[in-house]
């Protein structure tokens, strides 16, 4: 029976960030991920030259300029950065990204490896798990690159884990779009493949009468040139 004690006890455990509850839980971690399930979804393909990164910005009034609202972020010349959840804590983290990318740029005269990067970021987001006076990151970022080792897409959680992708989504309706991703992502796609499956997949988000709108997407492609730049909307408006 559930008494008025141990509603108590269950609270005690809701209001602090660094202690288990009995059943293994981090409330506040857990409610972080509830968080990001509510953001607009951004999508990261791996295909035979580079990666496709996307993300919806959802832009809801047409009182807002959608060159003013980011989702993804450059971090070097080689990594980029998606966020879903809150981007004011995604923007934080990119700070620290960048930080991190440049003092190795200094130290080493070398771009840093995609996953040094992402496990120091990881790093990061995971103290904020474990220490009082704060709260978890509310965001999930997708990172990706090229660098010396291959292509890569990492997923960093508001628990600081990190998962490596051939192809992956965060955001609202995550596992709709993964499920989707899982039963059409090739090995080896041509660009033109990938972002028609990119866009496909962020499209599964959306409600039955609503249809995806250039201006609310951001697309980049990354190679390993150093040209990576946002894909023009006539490229990709045949697929909306």
């Amino acid at each position: 029976m559930f008494t008025a004690s141990n509603s108590n006890m269950a609270q005690a455990y809701d209001r602090s960030i660094t202690v288990f509850s009995p059943e293994g839980h981090l409330y506040q971690v857990d409610y972080a991920s509830k968080i990001i399930e509510k953001g607009s979804p951004a999508v990261a393909i791996t295909y035979k030259e580079g990666i496709v990164l996307i993300a919806d910005k959802k832009i809801f009034s047409p009182l807002i300029l959608p060159e003013s609202v980011e989702k993804i972020f450059k971090i070097d010349k080689h990594a980029w950065v998606a966020c879903s959840g809150l981007i004011g804590d995604g923007r934080r983290l990119v700070d620290f990204a960048r930080q991190i990318a440049q003092e190795n740029k200094t130290y080493y005269d070398d771009p840093i490896e995609i996953e040094t990067l992402v496990k120091k970021v990881a790093n990061i987001v995971q103290y904020y798990t474990q220490y009082g006076g704060a709260r978890p990151f509310g965001v999930s970022l997708i990172t990706v690159g090229i660098d010396s080792l291959g292509k890569h897409i990492f997923e960093i959680e508001p628990s600081g884990a990190t998962t490596e992708y051939k192809a992956v989504a965060i955001g609202q309706n995550r596992q709709k779009l993964l499920t989707h991703l899982e039963k059409n992502y090739k090995e080896n796609m041509s660009f033109d493949d990938a972002l028609r499956l990119a866009i496909k997949t962020i499209s599964l988000n959306l409600e039955p009468k609503q249809k995806l709108n250039s201006k609310n997407l951001e697309v980049i492609n990354v190679t390993d040139s150093e040209n990576n730049i946002s894909v023009p909307i006539e490229k990709y408006n045949k697929y909306l």
